[in-house]
């Protein structure tokens, strides 16, 4: 059975999307049977895999609303070798359709129990913010990725999301789990950098995953040729860091629920 991991920060411009789609590649890399949601209405989850938002007829906005079937909504991201469930605008609306149906901060779950055998992993990028696409992610997640710049702003963000994975235990997902908080654009020169990051380790000691994502320019040109860096430049320092990131969330998951 796949792992379901949600990519989560209410704080935006943190590098959630972009972990999302390079960790996809990377973990396809090896082997991993790979789904990527784009659970964003801004898709640039979609738009970062090679597909064109814009010209899509059926998307995860009409999986959500029961308006199309599963295997109507995949496509393949070819340059990453695993299978997206694209987003574009129409997801925005969502937010409203959905406020009348049963049980729908649940919709994504049932939308994807039927697919989970096909995979090893699920990602889901969810939105920079807490609404009921991101409770979707929630619900439908057994881990929480958060990735995270080391600056002090960051931290009270943190606070905010922890609080959010409080509530969501207690009335919606008991098992939610925090997988590793992940830290991105990462400045070892900076001092403020490693002070931040020194807080996060004594604050969350082994939630902190050891891996560091650099501020790299490879790595922030790849969504505009609509392509993971792992095909990009397999060779600059940020497709190194999420072939990395990749090798230690596989070791992760297989110490806590044996590999797929």
């Amino acid at each position: 059975m796949a792992q379901i991991i949600a990519v989560t920060n209410q704080k935006g411009g943190v590098g959630k999307t972009t972990t999302t789609v390079n960790l996809a590649a990377s973990l396809a890399a090896t082997g991993w049977r790979v789904l990527l949601v784009d659970l964003d209405p801004q898709a640039n989850a979609t738009m970062g895999c090679g597909v064109d938002k814009a010209r899509l007829t059926q998307s995860v906005y009409h999986l959500l609303l029961g308006e199309a079937e599963f295997a109507e909504v995949r496509v393949r991201a070819e340059a990453g070798q695993y299978d997206l469930l694209p987003a574009n605008r129409d997801l925005g609306g969502a937010e409203i359709e959905l406020v009348t149906f049963p049980q729908r901060e649940s919709r994504l779950k049932t939308v994807l129990a039927s697919a989970l055998h096909q995979y090893d992993v699920v990602l889901i990028d969810c939105p920079p913010a807490l609404n009921l696409l991101t409770l979707n992610g929630f619900a439908a997640a057994d881990w929480l990725i958060i990735p995270m710049q080391c600056e002090y702003y960051a931290l009270e963000g943190l606070s905010d999301l922890l609080n959010t994975l409080k509530k969501v235990r207690a009335g919606l997902n008991p098992h939610l789990a925090i997988l590793g908080l992940l830290r991105t654009m990462f400045d070892r020169r900076s001092t403020l950098s490693q002070q931040v990051s020194a807080q996060l380790n004594q604050h969350f000691g082994a939630k902190v995953l050891e891996t560091c994502i650099p501020r790299n320019v490879r790595l922030a040109e790849a969504p505009s040729h609509g392509l993971p860096a792992l095909a990009y430049d397999r060779t600059s320092s940020g497709a190194k860091a999420y072939i990395a990131l990749a090798a230690e969330l596989v070791n992760r998951l297989s110490l806590t629920h044996g590999a797929p």
